[in-house]
């Protein structure tokens, strides 16, 4: 039997991988996604509401307009929440940025109406423990709203690309995207939710070309950066060759680089 992830090493590791770059610039990708799921939770004024792995704060800040305050937002990279704390003053919103991990979140239970996250919590590497902790803050009555790349995705493919690059993943560790799979949803959350609803969406990303794609996500988008550090100067252009033949594939417009992965809008009742 192979020995158990060392998950806090895997979450340490990830601290220093989502800190790489500059996800906040990524963010801008995907502020759609978390609109939609905003509206998709009908949160109310005055409704309290929590922004799991929030990065730059596109969930938090989509919150707070609805609730005209009382948002709050949770990443483990301390540069990703001031650019919240930097975006929420711009706005004049009222948003708390607080430093926390996914799997240990530093709230009381039952604290919250809403806990969400975009692309962000299914990233732990303790699955299991991040379902009982947006299970844990959340009220009975309340709901859990998440949006979850795709294991069928185009984006999968993406990942699957660096994971070749660079060694695989993890003995033992599941990957993030089952997430993305309502029986996954369903296994990890159990008897914790009364009702679950999910809905496949797309989140539409315009590039000028496959160059600027490149450049821009080797400037700002950790996972990319680290890979490409991971193979040095040897491995670099068999890594680039690969990412190029898949934003061909994968791109919907002959006009230019446009990607349209899928991902799974979830929100679940609070049992």
């Amino acid at each position: 039997m192979a020995d158990a992830p060392d998950l806090a090493a895997l979450t340490a590791a990830q601290q220093r991988t989502w800190a790489d770059g500059d996800f906040s610039m990524v963010g801008h990708l995907v502020v759609n996604a978390s609109e939609n799921l905003v509206e998709a939770l009908e949160i109310l004024p005055d409704d309290r509401v929590l922004d799991v792995a929030c990065g730059s704060g596109n969930g938090a800040l989509a919150a707070a307009r609805r609730t005209w305050g009382k948002a709050v937002g949770a990443d483990f990279v301390p540069a990703l929440l001031e650019r919240g704390r930097e975006r929420a003053a711009a706005e004049r919103l009222e948003v708390e940025f607080v430093e926390a991990d996914a799997q240990d979140l530093p709230f009381a239970d039952a604290s919250f109406d809403v806990a969400m996250s975009t692309f962000g919590a299914m990233f732990a590497p303790d699955q299991e423990r991040t379902a009982a902790e947006l299970l844990r803050v959340v009220r009975p009555g309340g709901r859990i709203g998440m949006a979850n790349w795709t294991p069928d995705g185009s984006l999968t493919d993406f990942f699957v690309i660096l994971m070749k690059h660079t060694g695989g993943p993890p003995p033992g560790t599941v990957p993030p995207v089952l997430w993305g799979s309502e029986e996954r949803v369903r296994e990890l959350f159990g008897d914790g939710i009364s009702e679950l609803r999910v809905e496949r969406r797309v989140s539409r990303q315009a590039f000028r070309s496959a160059d600027h794609y490149l450049e821009f996500f080797r400037a700002y988008f950790g996972p990319l950066r680290t890979a490409f550090e991971k193979v040095g100067p040897e491995g670099a252009p068999a890594l680039e060759a690969d990412l190029r033949a898949y934003l061909e594939t994968a791109s919907s417009d002959p006009r230019a680089l446009v990607l349209e992965p899928d991902y799974l809008q979830i929100v679940a009742i609070r049992a």
